[in-house]
């Protein structure tokens, strides 16, 4: 988690890609389109590594799985 960075002044306190302005959302948006690791570094990010985008996906898994789930009854 060392590639993902948070700070209130960048991006309203979104999460982003260390050292760059690159939010993980667009990152996720991205991928979501079906866009490879390859063409998201050529056509959109070329400063990003391969590994810059695994480090999107795991911090969104460990969003979900820290996320606590109430559940209410009808």
């Amino acid at each position: 988690m060392d590639r993902i960075s948070v700070n209130s002044q960048i991006h309203f306190g979104k999460p982003f890609i260390a050292g760059t302005r690159i939010t993980v959302q667009n990152v996720l948006e991205l991928l979501n389109e079906g866009l490879s690791f390859k063409e998201i570094i050529q056509d959109y990010y070329p400063d990003l590594q391969v590994d810059d985008i695994r480090a999107c996906i795991k911090y969104a898994i460990a969003l979900i799985a820290s996320e606590e789930i109430c559940l209410i009854s009808a």
